[in-house]
């Protein structure tokens, strides 16, 4: 009897918070309104792509806010990365067909300089490239959440992360097809 009381409780209990936590529209009293206003703005900043500047291949620096008004693939890369080469060619298929919709931004890590402006003259990259050396990399990489290479990071033109793909991964490509198609 204890056991099956205990069964039901249990079972009520999980059947609440289910219910709870499934609700997704809920009345909001006016005094909440403004919280939820501010709380909104927090929750939109933290989908904008953090900003940053670095050295170009011209010897100036590129910052990404300035790439604004086009969607941007940040692609974090590197010439020690085979996976990273191996989807170069893709990579430059896609700049080709998308690229008066977006912009793709090369962030090569974890080179030094010389074989970083070496790896985009041997594999003619043909989109901007950026320089980032460790300190920056540290930074940049805890604000992106860069866990391996490569890392492409999607922003839309209003500077919002909307994809993030760690890895060469075909649904990358899907994913950019997706966003393109139809959009003349």
């Amino acid at each position: 009897m204890k056991k099956s009381v205990l069964t039901l409780t249990l079972l009520s209990l999980a059947i609440t918070i289910f219910t709870a936590c499934g609700n997704k529209a809920k009345p909001v009293a006016p005094a909440e309104n403004a919280q939820n206003t501010e709380a909104a703005a927090v929750e939109d900043d933290a989908d904008m792509a953090p900003d940053f500047e670095l050295p170009n291949l011209q010897g100036a620096t590129t910052k990404l806010s300035s790439l604004r008004g086009k969607y941007v693939v940040i692609d974090f890369w590197g010439s020690w990365c085979i996976w990273c080469i191996k989807g170069f060619p893709q990579l430059k298929s896609y700049y080709t067909k998308y690229k008066d919709k977006m912009e793709i931004l090369g962030v090569d890590c974890r080179d030094s300089e010389d074989k970083w402006r070496a790896a985009v003259d041997e594999y003619q990259l043909p989109w901007p490239q950026v320089y980032c050396d460790d300190a920056n990399l540290r930074k940049l990489g805890a604000k992106y959440g860069i866990q391996g290479f490569p890392t492409k990071v999607v922003v839309d033109p209003n500077g919002k992360i909307v994809n993030t793909t760690v890895g060469e991964d075909p649904a990358f490509y899907t994913y950019l097809d997706s966003i393109f198609s139809g959009t003349d």
